[in-house]
């Protein structure tokens, strides 16, 4: 409601920014504009996302790429977007842009191993979800040489950024001694971490692990709530 109420001042503020020499639109303000694009079908806001993307602003292309990513007939348009910002530093926009050389298009066959380097540049950047598919990539060798270390140690950068999913398998890989050293004290901590973060199969797992029924009990449950409410999250 509220930014259904604050839009008409968000697009007049956009337009006097086309019009006078004024600071560009911040961050924040251009995602509201995409939100309302995307959400809403809103085209007005989807001009004004296309002006300011032809104007060089990375975010405003990051953004409308990821609105055309969803229109197959637009994939080229998203890809060429994409490419800009990531190519100007934005690390989500390099993100993005290894999803779409990774994801199945109508008519359009998959290019894994073009993914990683954006994959890369995304993870270098902070994004915790590009470091966690480098590390499935390594572990399954899905693109590229399958390498246990490689894999391992992608997925302690995703963990340090707080990626549960990559918690969970870093724990099994200090338990096998898959790609690490061998260590059960740190597998065991790591899949207590995830289950923190509430990671349905980390807690599931844990329930199993622990030697207290009642706390794996209350474990189960929490795992099952979790699966059937939040499993978008990870």
């Amino acid at each position: 409601m509220r930014l259904r109420q604050a839009l008409p001042a968000l697009l007049a503020a956009f337009v006097l920014t086309g019009c006078r020499h004024e600071p560009p639109p911040s961050s924040a303000q251009i995602e509201a504009l995409a939100m309302t694009a995307a959400q809403r079908a809103d085209a007005a806001a989807e001009q004004q996302l296309q002006r300011l993307a032809a104007q060089g602003l990375p975010v405003a292309q990051r953004e409308l790429g990821i609105l055309y990513r969803a229109r197959p007939a637009a994939r080229g348009d998203a890809e060429r977007l994409l490419r800009q910002a990531a190519q100007a530093g934005d690390a989500q926009a390099a993100y993005h842009l290894g999803e779409l050389y990774r994801t199945p298009a109508p008519g359009v066959a998959t290019d894994v191993a073009a993914a990683w380097p954006w994959y890369q540049q995304a993870a270098e950047g902070g994004q915790a979800k590009a470091a966690l598919r480098l590390g499935l990539m390594a572990k399954n060798g899905d693109g590229v040489p399958r390498d246990a270390a490689v894999a391992a140690r992608w997925l302690q950068l995703a963990s340090d950024l707080g990626n549960a999913h990559a918690m969970f398998l870093l724990s099994y890989a200090y338990r096998e001694g898959d790609g690490v050293p061998r260590d059960a004290a740190r597998g065991m901590a790591l899949l207590e971490e995830a289950a923190e973060h509430e990671y349905p199969p980390a807690l599931q797992e844990l329930a199993l692990t622990v030697g207290d029924p009642t706390r794996a009990g209350h474990l189960m449950k929490e795992a099952t709530e979790h699966r059937r409410n939040n499993w978008n999250r990870f």
